[in-house]
This record gives structure tokens, sequence and C-alpha cells, in this order.
């Protein structure tokens, strides 16, 4: 074989390898998280560019120092909160409204139902808003599908507006039916001024931003499109949409899986972020971060996996002690096990606060709840299990037979009369 032949072989081999590599390369990058790709600009730029990293605490383990103004983080399955500032403070959330709206769509209408463009709905390039939309114009027809995914994955505006006039007949109705579900739900500190945030007059705490997101989360097709990184909506005319999920934990953290941002000059930056480990998915929400939330909320969610261990805190049938209920005193049993996240790092001890049925007497029956023992770490609650009677004891003494125990009684008042009576 000459040696020109022999060039041209080995140079072949040397560009089979180098192809090789990289398609390993590729494989391994579509598989791992990666960085987000730069942040798409809708038609007329964005507030929100991705970060490109995350700053968070060597040690996962101790509960980190927020930023934010208010934040928490609790399990999504469970509800136990696990960690908690200024929770039940109202602030204005921004575009985080948009998981009430969304939440009234999945409940009210058909994701395949399509919705013709009111002309009110359209922005324009100098509105306020129009930084965050789908570009919808008037009469144009678009599923439902399409704008809920527009409206929580982009956080548009518009099609967050075109779903409300398309469900209620107007933004204003639809306002009134997102306050009433908040009601509903027990959302306490909550209201809702308009359908996407924008005006933020609206106002929430992150205590009431965790029972609606455990709403949305069990509607079933929610996770689905707050998991969804990038999708295409067709255009009147021209290419399709190209709308990209802002909540850049996506790409930066691991197992991340939704759930809604929003950013606006008085809200500052807020973040609904929802991640699966080893079984356990956590939620973090944060409101009012000077910057980004994305590090804030990486932190809580770190913290959660790291700083807490599944344990039974008590036990069906484990001895209770006594309790004093009208009457006299009861053994009592835990009616239920309680199992809950627990912190790993020493020094946290589980404390407990009975409360009594104020109708609970002597004598109760083998088994009756009696009251019940609410369980908290640190300050922030655990659950609560009933406590039941183990066994009934014999009623207290009595003092003798009716007619003694009137005697006496009447002849403890006649004395008492004639003391009265020779000392005046």
């Amino acid at each position: 074989m000459s040696d020109v032949a022999t060039k041209r072989i080995l140079a072949a081999i040397a560009v089979a390898i180098v192809v090789a590599a990289q398609v390993v390369l590729l494989s391994h990058a579509a598989t791992g998280l990666g960085s987000p790709p730069p942040t798409p600009v809708p038609p007329n730029g964005s507030l929100s560019p991705f970060p490109t990293r995350l700053a968070t605490p060597a040690d996962a383990s101790v509960a980190p120092q927020i930023t934010a103004a208010s934040a928490l983080l609790a399990d999504l399955d469970s509800g136990q909160v696990l960690d908690a500032k200024s929770a039940n403070e109202p602030r204005p959330i921004a575009s985080l409204t948009k998981i009430m709206t969304s939440l009234l769509t999945f409940e009210r209408a058909d994701l395949d139902d399509i919705v013709t463009i009111d002309p009110s709905v359209v922005f324009h390039r100098n509105d306020y808003g129009a930084d965050s939309i789908l570009g919808l114009r008037a009469g144009e027809r678009v599923s439902v599908r399409d704008l809920l995914y527009a409206t929580i994955l982009g956080s548009a505006n518009d099609a967050a507006e075109a779903l409300a006039i398309h469900i209620a007949g107007s933004q204003d109705a639809f306002v009134r039916m997102m306050n009433a579900r908040a009601h509903a739900l027990g959302m306490r500190h909550t209201v809702f001024r308009s359908v996407s945030g924008l005006d933020d007059r609206g106002r929430s705490t992150v205590s009431d931003l965790l029972v609606l997101v455990r709403a949305a989360d069990s509607t079933p097709g929610f996770d689905a499109i707050t998991a969804t990184r990038e999708d295409s909506i067709p255009a009147p005319a021209g290419p399709d949409r190209r709308i990209q999920n802002r909540n850049a934990l996506l790409w930066l953290y691991p197992g991340a899986f939704g759930t809604k941002t929003g950013t606006t000059h008085l809200a500052g930056t807020c973040l609904v972020a929802s991640a699966r480990r080893d079984g356990r998915r956590l939620v973090s929400i944060v409101l009012g971060a000077p910057h980004e939330a994305f590090s804030d909320s990486a932190a809580l969610l770190n913290y959660g996996f790291a700083g807490f261990a599944e344990r039974t805190v008590v036990a069906a049938g484990d001895d209770q002690g006594t309790v004093a209920i009208r009457g006299g005193t009861v053994p009592v049993v835990a009616g239920a096990t309680l199992t809950a996240l627990i912190p790993v790092a020493p020094g946290e001890q589980v404390s407990s606060r009975v409360s009594i049925d104020p109708t609970a007497a002597f004598p109760p029956s083998r088994g009756q709840r009696v009251g019940s023992v609410s369980l908290s770490v640190g300050g922030l609650p655990l659950g609560r299990v009933p406590l039941r009677v183990s066994a009934v004891p014999p009623p207290p003494p009595s003092g003798g037979a009716w007619w003694v125990r009137s005697s006496l009684a009447i002849g403890r008042a006649l004395a008492s009369a004639v003391h009265a009576v020779a000392a005046t």
C-alpha cells in the first residue's frame, strides 16, 4: 500500500473518531441539563433574561439565607411547610397571577375549544405589558391549549386575557371568578385585580400561593405544561411563534418540572418552582426577590432535599399519658400515625400541644376521641393526630349515697347561717 493511500485511510479514521465523539457529546448534552438558551424575545423585547448559573450555599443541610422579601419551602404532596419567611405578608405577585387564570381554564374550558381573539386583548408596541405577549391579532382563531401554553410558558398577557374573555365573557367577570375560587380554596390573604398580574394591585402571600399551587398540581395536565421547555404555536401568517418556558430552573436544576415566573417593577422577581428527587416532590415560592429568584429557589430546594428525612413522629396506639376531661381523667393513645419530614440537623426538637374536646365528659367509652395533639418542629406544624381513650377507669369517688351527701350539704349550710347570726 502506498504512503498516500495509508495517509488517506488514517485521515478517514481520524474524521470518523471526531464525528463519533461529537455524537457522544451531543447525546450527553441532550440528556443533561446544560444551560438555558438565550431568552426568546417577544415582539417587543423581554424583561426576564435567563441566568446561566445558580449561586447556592455549599452546605445544603442548613436553612439558607433568603434575599427575597418572603419565601416558603414545602412538600408538594403533603403540604408540610419546611421553611418560611414572612409567610403571611401580602405582596404583589406579578404573573404568578396566571396560575389561577390557568387553573380556572383547566376547570371551565375544553383544551380543544377554539377561541376567536377579541380586539380588546391585542397589545400594541408601546402598551404596558407588550414585552410579554404572544402577538395575537384580532379575529385570529387559537385553541385553548395553545393559549394555555403561551400563558404558562411565555407568560403571555394577551393569551391570558383571551382565555378570560372566552370563559367568562369579560375580564372583569373572570376576575370575580378568580376571587371566588381563591375564597373556596381558603386563600384568606389573596385578592386578584387582573387576569395577568400586570397591574400589581392584586395581592397574595406565599402561604396562600402554596394552596393554589397544590390545587393546580392536582389538576391533570397542568404539570405537563409547566415542565415543557419550548413550544410552537401557529401564527395567522408566516412561521410558527416559538415560546420558551421562562423558568430557568428547568435547565439549571436537576428534577425541576415547573411552575411559573413573574416580574414587575413593584413585585420584583417572583417564582414558584417545583422539583422531584428520590420520590420526594418539593415546591419553593419566592416573592419580591431584589434581582432574580432562581438562586433563592434553588437554595431552598437543595435544603429541602438534603436537610430533611422522613420519620414517623407518632404511631397509632402510642401511649400519650392521661388527659383531663369533664368529670375525671382518662388514659389516651394516638389515634393515627403521623409521618413527616424532620430536619436532619441536631437541635431541632418535636414539640406537642394537646387540645381537649369540650364536649368530652366522664364516663367516656373505650376508643372515643376526646381531643387531639398537634406536633411541630422549629415552630412549623408537622400535623395533628386524634387522642382516643385507651381504657375507662372507675368513676371518681362520689362521697357516699345521694341522701348522705344532701344531709351533709344542708348541715353545712345551717352551721354557716347560725355562725352568721351569732356574729351580728
